[in-house]
C-alpha cells in the first residue's frame, strides 16, 4: 500500500468516525444523565434523516441547511416522548430503570421503525447535492466536500455542546445532575425539568446525525439499530460517563475500522472494532476516557 493510499484510508476514518461520534453524543448525554439506555435513539437518529430528506425533495433545500428544521423537529419529539413515555422511568433507581428504559425503548423502536415504513416505504432514500463529486485534493489525498462539511459540523457540535455544559447554568445543572442528582436537588436545581431538557438535547444530537448519515449514506426505516449498536460500541470506548470523550472514540473507530478494512480486508472491518470493544471492557471498564470510581 503506498502512502497516498494509506493516508486516503486514515482520512476517510476519521471522516467516518466523525459521524460515529456525533451519533453516540446523544445517547451518551441520555445515559450519562438520566441513567437509563435509550435504544430508540437510532429511530431518533432516522427520523431525523426523513426530515431532511424532505426539506431536500420538497424546498431543495441543502442538508446541512436543513438542519435549521431538523433538530427543532426533534428537540420537540424529545419533548414529547420525555412527557410520555420516559417521565415514570426517570423515577425508578438502579436496575430497574436500566430494565425498564430497555423494555419501553424497544418498544418504542419497533413503533417509529414501523410508523416510517407505513409512512416512507421501506426504500432506501439519498440526498444527491450538486456537489457531492466534488472536492479538494491536498498531497494526494481526497478530501469530499460534503465529508469535509459533516466532519465540521460534527466538530463544530462537539464544541458546542462543551460550551453549553461548561459555560452555561442550564449546562451546569445538567452536569451536577449527571454526577449526584440528590445532592443536585437539594441545591435547589429542579432535576426532571433537567431530565427533559436533557432528553430533547439528546433528541437534537440525534437529528444532526440523522443528516450526516443521510448525506454521507443514506436513509431506509432500518437503519436505527445498526447506529444505535455503533453508538454504544462508541460509548463504551470512550466510558459511560464521558460524553464529550464520545467525539474522540468514535473518530478512534472509525480509524481502526478503516485500517482494519484496508489491511485484512473490509470483511472483518466490524469485527475488528467489536474486537476492541471487549478489550476495553475486559482491560479499562471505565473507558478511555471515563475516571475511575
Amino acid at each position: 500500500m503506498s502512502i497516498e493510499s494509506f493516508m486516503q484510508t486514515l482520512v476517510f476514518g476519521v471522516f467516518v468516525g466523525g459521524i460515529y461520534g456525533i451519533a453516540a453524543m446523544g445517547l451518551a448525554l441520555v445515559f450519562g444523565v438520566l441513567k437509563m439506555l435509550n435504544i430508540a435513539h437510532g429511530e431518533l437518529l432516522m427520523l431525523g434523516g426523513y426530515a431532511t430528506f424532505w426539506a431536500f425533495r420538497s424546498f431543495g433545500m441543502d442538508p446541512f441547511v436543513s438542519l435549521a428544521i431538523g433538530i427543532p423537529i426533534l428537540f420537540a419529539v424529545g419533548l414529547a416522548l420525555d412527557r410520555t413515555v420516559y417521565h415514570r422511568i426517570v423515577r425508578l433507581l438502579g436496575e430497574e430503570k436500566i430494565k425498564n428504559s430497555l423494555l419501553v425503548s424497544f418498544g418504542l423502536t419497533l413503533v417509529i421503525q414501523n410508523l416510517a415504513v407505513w409512512l416512507f416505504t421501506a426504500d432506501e432514500r439519498t440526498v444527491q447535492v450538486a456537489y457531492a463529486g466534488t472536492g479538494l485534493n491536498l498531497l494526494g489525498v481526497t478530501l469530499p466536500y460534503t465529508r469535509l462539511l459533516a466532519l465540521g459540523i460534527a466538530l463544530v457540535t462537539t464544541l458546542a455542546l462543551s460550551y453549553f455544559l461548561h459555560r452555561t447554568y442550564p449546562g451546569k445543572a445538567i452536569l451536577g445532575t449527571a454526577e449526584d442528582f440528590e445532592a443536585a436537588e437539594l441545591a435547589g436545581i429542579n432535576i426532571h425539568r433537567v431530565y427533559m431538557l436533557t432528553f430533547a438535547l439528546g433528541a437534537s444530537l440525534a437529528a444532526i446525525a440523522g443528516t450526516l448519515v443521510t448525506v454521507i449514506y443514506g436513509i431506509s426505516p432500518s437503519i436505527g439499530i445498526v447506529w444505535t449498536l455503533k453508538a454504544l460500541i462508541v460509548i463504551v470506548l470512550a466510558g459511560t460517563g464521558s460524553i464529550l470523550g464520545a467525539f474522540p472514540a468514535g473518530i478512534l473507530l472509525g480509524v481502526v475500522e478503516a485500517t482494519s478494512g484496508a489491511f485484512i480486508g473490509s470483511t472483518y472491518r466490524e469485527v475488528i472494532g467489536l474486537v476492541i470493544f471487549l478489550l476495553v471492557l475486559v482491560l479499562r471498564p471505565q473507558g478511555l476516557f471515563g475516571r475511575n470510581q
